[in-house]
């Protein structure tokens, strides 16, 4: 059997899905020949690392944009130009898909799904099409050519309900959660964790993610991340500047300007976020749906920072109303409201329980095993 998996350079979640995926397949399904491919990237380099570029910089320095992009591609004009595109996109899709002839494909991104939908509908191609939503809110651009796929994966309930509403059918549609890496399975050794960082285990422990792959929002991600080590010195900080360096001098600053090196680590880059997360009491990130699955996974409450308006937004909105997360926003004072969350014990322990509602710890063999005892 052949399966293909196809994402696409738009944030990183998209090809971490797709990575997880595939490595599920490769340990538990021996007989399966999988490919990870950048479908955008084989349709048209060139178009590909424009709309990367221009995506990021549009993340970065106007988020407003892309928030109005986001929702307008659900409808109207943008919707139409989308599909078009992605119908031209295709004819050059069906070339690789005729060398490879998978029997399944996976796609962790709604262009994937709908240029194979498209030549599924135009019976060019006849494997099963499984699409990914990697949010936790529904956007229409996923269901495009909603006919011609096979299979629905979805972060939660409302979703699915959200799908029905839309008219398809209820079998299609699986509530197994975004996939996440098994390595958020394992169970760490949490004490030699802690060592490893000098840390105490009589302490509150404050995973701090300061921005990701775009390192939006730094002067407010600062003024947030000083909250924290002014405010709450009896904590300890692991704090992630991610590939910002502006952002790492400015955490380290603070820092010893406060003396704490003994209570908080910088870091650039981590490979660790599944140990760092075992040893955690509380994540303070941006709402993307992959980081917010693994923090779910880990039982994390979370304080939510700089969304990108869109789908950031709105997996935000959600999360607060599930009681698994507080929201800062711009308009916010981050001293009051993490004031008030530190100071109710109860609130925090309510936010650790909600998250088991939504935790989806094994969605990834999950979407594997509906996917590959079935197709």
């Amino acid at each position: 059997m052949k399966v293909i998996i196809f994402y696409a350079s738009y944030g990183g979640g998209h090809l971490n899905a797709a990575k997880s995926i595939q490595e599920c397949i490769l340990n538990n399904y021996k007989e399966i020949d999988v490919e990870l491919i950048d479908c955008m990237k084989y349709v048209n380099i060139t178009i590909e690392k424009i709309t990367t570029a221009a995506y990021r910089e549009m993340a970065k320095k106007a988020p407003w944009a892309w928030g109005r992009i986001y929702a307008d591609s659900q409808k109207g004009p943008l919707a139409h130009i989308s599909s078009r595109s992605n119908k031209i996109m295709a004819i050059k899709l069906l070339k690789l898909l005729r060398e490879k002839n998978p029997d399944l494909i996976i796609s962790t991104h709604p262009f994937g799904s709908q240029m194979c939908s498209y030549l599924k509908r135009k019976n060019k191609i006849h494997a099963k099409i499984a699409t990914i939503m990697t949010d936790f809110a529904p956007h229409d651009q996923w269901l495009v050519g909603s006919d011609f796929t096979d299979y629905f994966f979805v972060a939660h309930k409302k979703m699915k309900d959200y799908l029905i509403s839309k008219n398809i059918d209820e079998r299609k549609i699986f509530d197994t959660g975004i996939p996440i890496s098994n390595r958020f399975l394992v169970d760490y050794d949490k004490n030699s964790i802690l060592k490893e960082l000098e840390f105490h285990d009589n302490k509150k422990t404050i995973l701090f993610f300061g921005g990701g792959e775009f390192g939006l929002g730094k002067t407010r991600t600062v003024e947030i991340f000083e909250c924290f080590v002014k405010l709450f010195k009896n904590t300890q900080i692991i704090a992630i500047s991610g590939k910002n360096e502006k952002m790492r001098n400015a955490f380290e600053k603070i820092v010893e300007e406060n003396n704490r090196t003994d209570s908080i680590k910088v870091f650039e880059y981590t490979k660790q976020v599944p140990e760092f997360m075992s040893i955690s009491d509380l994540v303070v990130t941006k709402p993307g749906g992959l980081t917010t699955s693994e923090s779910l996974a880990s039982n994390l409450p979370m304080v939510i920072i700089n969304p990108i308006p869109g789908q950031e937004e709105e997996n935000a909105e959600f999360l607060e109303e599930n009681g698994i997360a507080i929201w800062i926003k711009k308009t916010d004072d981050p001293y009051k409201k993490l004031e008030n969350l530190f100071s109710d014990e109860k609130k925090l322990a309510d936010m650790k329980e909600n998250t088991k509602k939504l935790a989806r710890k094994y969605s990834t063999q999950n979407i594997c095993d509906i996917l590959l005892k079935r197709s």
